[in-house]
């Protein structure tokens, strides 16, 4: 499977870029042209049933990571990946092999199957019926622009693609091996990754940065913030 992918910048150093859930290559409107600024070829993919990539809901969570291997060149000069897109990094990194990789907002470990269903009902499905005057509403931290990419994404979001990806890491630790230099970007707080667990992380050799803000999608909520997390690692 080869994912749809988004280009920003023609550089020598290649940045992978992997959205989150319900989102797409599109996420990355900012992030993209200003990593195209300081010099790099910036590659964003669509996940399976995201965007422009085809829906997958009987795939297994190890084909989202070939698909990514298929679609990116390895050894990229950087690797950033936001909540699943983080997930799927992790699942690939060890063949990916970048030269620095960062999981933004990554649920590394996944809740047990009972504790998954009342998220998939309360949040995603939610999510996922609401309309374009509901998500404006329910975001009132983001800007115009962000609002109006978070209604492209979902409307075109496959939700069983989703909710079979999740099904299938029901009580799994994704977190990888800190094979390259890695660095973990939390929310302050975050809500899928606990202090005790970042703590833990770090003394396996992650580099973990907070951002002062608790939104789970910084690089809509906290631009700023996010790129500045960023520094000494682009």
């Amino acid at each position: 499977m080869r994912l749809h992918t988004r280009e920003w910048g023609s550089g020598d150093r290649v940045a992978v870029l992997v959205h989150g859930m319900g989102a797409s290559s599109r996420a990355w409107w900012r992030v993209g042209p200003e990593l195209a600024g300081r010099g790099y070829r910036v590659l964003a993919v669509d996940l399976p049933g995201h965007g422009g990539s085809a829906p997958a809901p009987d795939a297994e969570p190890s084909e989202f990571a070939e698909a990514l291997l298929a679609t990116v060149p390895v050894k990229p000069a950087l690797a950033l990946g936001h909540s699943m897109g983080g997930m799927t990094l992790a699942l690939a990194v060890e063949r990916l092999l970048p030269e620095r990789a960062v999981y933004s907002e990554p649920l590394f470990r996944v809740p047990r199957l009972d504790v998954l269903e009342a998220f998939i009902t309360r949040d995603m499905a939610r999510t996922k019926g609401l309309s374009v005057a509901q998500l404006y509403a329910e975001r009132p931290q983001w800007n115009d622009e962000a609002r109006a990419v978070e209604a492209e994404t979902i409307a075109a979001w496959d939700l069983d693609t989703s909710i079979g990806f999740l099904h299938r890491l029901a009580g799994q630790d994704l977190s990888p091996p800190p094979v390259v230099p890695s660095m973990i970007q939390l929310a302050k707080p975050s809500r899928v990754l606990s202090a005790a667990f970042a703590a833990e992380l770090a003394e396996r050799g992650f580099e973990v940065r907070e951002v002062a803000h608790p939104d789970h999608t910084l690089h809509y909520a906290d631009h700023e913030g996010f790129m500045g997390s960023l520094d000494g690692w682009l």
